[in-house]
């Protein structure tokens, strides 16, 4: 097994993961030439890229400040990863080349082997894309139900984002 670095809150990188919100996260992108079709326009595929890392980092912010959660995690159900299981997409305006975007993650809700997700790609405060994406929780090939710690923290997201008014947009 290959030791990964853990990330810190003085790691001089840690800014590259985004950041944790109230109710979930959100981190910056910019748009370059390879994201785009011939005509200067995110090629609708990348924006698919542009949540995956959104949702990868929203779960490595949890993992560090959460004390030993993926530690746990790993005791409870070894080999564990998320799976994408269902996505509702809605493409409303187009990102161009050299855009800089707002991926924002927030939790919806917490279900037995599976976590909601409401995700949004912005500029300027004007959602671009947006996605309802239904991740589950996978050990040993096989759907296992949410570690406690897992489940405690992104319920309480999804309530904080639920009391924020945040899912509604």
């Amino acid at each position: 097994m290959i030791e990964r670095p853990k990330l810190s809150p003085s790691d001089p990188h840690l800014h590259l993961a985004g950041q944790l919100v109230p109710g979930g996260h959100a981190m910056h992108v910019r748009v370059y030439y390879e994201d785009t079709d011939f005509s200067g326009i995110v090629y609708h595929a990348n924006y698919l890229r542009f949540m995956e890392r959104g949702r990868s980092d929203y779960m490595r912010l949890l993992g560090v400040f959460q004390g030993e959660l993926f530690e746990q995690a790993a005791q409870e159900a070894p080999g564990f990863h998320f799976v994408v299981r269902s996505m509702q997409i809605d493409f409303r305006q187009p990102a161009r080349i050299d855009d800089v975007l707002e991926v924002a993650t927030y939790s919806k809700d917490v279900a037995g082997a599976s976590i909601t997700l409401l995700q949004q790609v912005k500029r300027g405060g004007e959602v671009l894309v947006s996605a309802v994406v239904r991740v589950a929780f996978v050990s040993e090939g096989r759907a296992k139900r949410i570690p406690d710690a897992l489940r405690k923290v992104t319920a309480d997201d999804a309530r904080k984002a639920q009391e924020l008014g945040t899912l509604g947009r």
